[in-house]
């Protein structure tokens, strides 16, 4: 059996409760906070069946890692993921996916950024995020947190080598996009209709150049004012709501 791992905030382990109830091990919650979201909450787990255990901030501060648990947190089993990236390319196939949307993240190691890329990306219907192994962060308490329970339905794959999956992409015809300041082609010029992953880097840096030479298209986002770039989960959002407002046109 996975060992098991935290999760904390409303949203974080709500989600777990609505999707995988058996899954949680039980629920510590704050006694002192009675208002109507811990009420509700809390009525959830009991209906759920989940054992609940009341602890001060402090100790559910110490259980998170962090003092943003809002008064909950839990124990959870991970949930293992059943898919490879190229099982899940199958199984989209087979159910007559013809377009996928891929959210590829290289070199993004913030947590923050990380769990709002994968929100953004559940909002938007993106089938998977992928991130190489060596330059990423993985899903850890504070990217299930910032993710608002994102990152227990959107798949996130960490594959050893970034640019070889890209050209597996590319072999099962998925368009590769990368994002860059420097390309002469914008965003809203791109065709973003078909299958396509789209390929950002993190702040500063951007893409590494061996995954900016693999991808089969660079576009800019305009920027109007005077910062030269955006934060990176903004940056998905902007890209991926383009191609979710070209595919509803």
């Amino acid at each position: 059996m996975s060992t098991p791992k935290v999760l904390f905030g409303f949203h974080a382990v709500g989600v777990r409760l609505k999707t995988a109830p058996q899954s949680i091990i039980e629920i510590y919650y704050e006694p002192t906070r009675r208002d109507a979201r811990m009420r509700q909450f809390l009525e959830r787990a009991r209906e759920a069946g989940t054992r609940l255990i009341e602890a001060d901030g402090l100790r559910l501060a110490k259980l998170s890692g962090s003092h943003g648990h809002q008064g909950v947190a839990a124990r959870v089993q991970a949930i293992e993921q059943t898919h490879s990236l190229d099982d899940l390319l199958d199984d989209l196939e087979a159910r007559g996916v013809t377009a996928p949307l891929l959210l590829v993240l290289d070199g993004v190691t913030d947590p923050h950024n990380l769990g709002a890329c994968l929100r953004v990306a559940d909002g938007a219907g993106a089938h998977a995020v992928i991130a190489p192994k060596d330059h990423a962060v993985g899903v850890n308490a504070t990217v299930a947190k910032v993710a608002s329970g994102a990152a227990e339905t959107v798949p996130y794959f960490m594959v050893t080598n970034l640019a070889r999956t890209l050209g597996e992409l590319k072999e099962r015809g998925i368009w590769v996009i990368g994002t860059s300041g420097d390309a002469d082609q914008s965003l809203y010029q791109a065709d973003l209709k078909g299958p396509v992953a789209l390929v950002l880097g993190a702040e500063g840096p951007g893409m590494r150049q061996l995954t900016a030479k693999t991808c089969d298209a660079l576009v800019h986002i305009p920027m109007q004012g005077a910062v030269e770039s955006l934060n990176v989960s903004v940056a998905s959002a902007v890209c991926l709501y383009e191609a979710v407002r070209q595919r509803s046109a």
